[in-house]
């Protein structure tokens, strides 16, 4: 089995649980890993196949979100050219974390993609809402759209299930 295993690379998080799902993954098929974002200080060991600029959130002094510094960071030329050159039909399954690149691509192409991360539980009807706009959701759920949603970190047996 193919897989691509596509993660966000803003921040360390998805990084620091890469390093711990890629061995899994590894043992079940052929791994390419894909990286979009230019902040994590966290590194990977393991070779990267698709390293793309994407969409960064870069953070300001204080830690929150810089708006401005993000959106001036954006380059929505690169984004759509990295997006139609993903190879995606040469995979048996993708997973993704977070990554915007790749979630869109298989969005526009009809392509299943297997979302792994916090930020997708919030398409879920069962996580609170507030009762005014949500800015930060209406955000997160077009960022990188799933079309499946994983809430168990025992992704193995789950992916496999949907791949025989």
């Amino acid at each position: 089995m193919k897989i691509l295993y596509a993660i966000q690379g803003t921040g360390n998080g998805h990084i620091s649980r890469a390093r711990e799902i890629i061995p899994l993954l590894q043992k079940y098929g052929e791994l390419d890993i894909l990286v979009s974002g230019t902040q994590a200080d966290v590194k990977l060991s393991q070779p990267v196949k698709y390293q793309l600029h994407g969409f960064s959130f870069i953070f300001g002094k204080k830690g929150g979100v810089d708006h401005y510094k993000t959106w001036l960071n954006m380059n929505l030329f690169r984004f759509r050219k990295d997006m139609k050159q993903l190879p995606l039909k040469d995979y048996n399954l993708i997973v993704n974390d977070f990554e915007p690149v790749s979630a869109w691509a298989c969005k526009l192409q009809g392509i299943e993609c297997v979302s792994l991360s916090h930020q997708a539980a919030f398409k879920s009807k069962k996580v609170p809402r507030p009762k005014t706009l949500d800015w930060g959701k209406l955000i997160l759920s077009r960022y990188a759209p799933p079309n499946i949603i994983l809430a168990s970190i025992s992704i193995v047996t789950i992916l496999l299930s949907i791949r025989r």
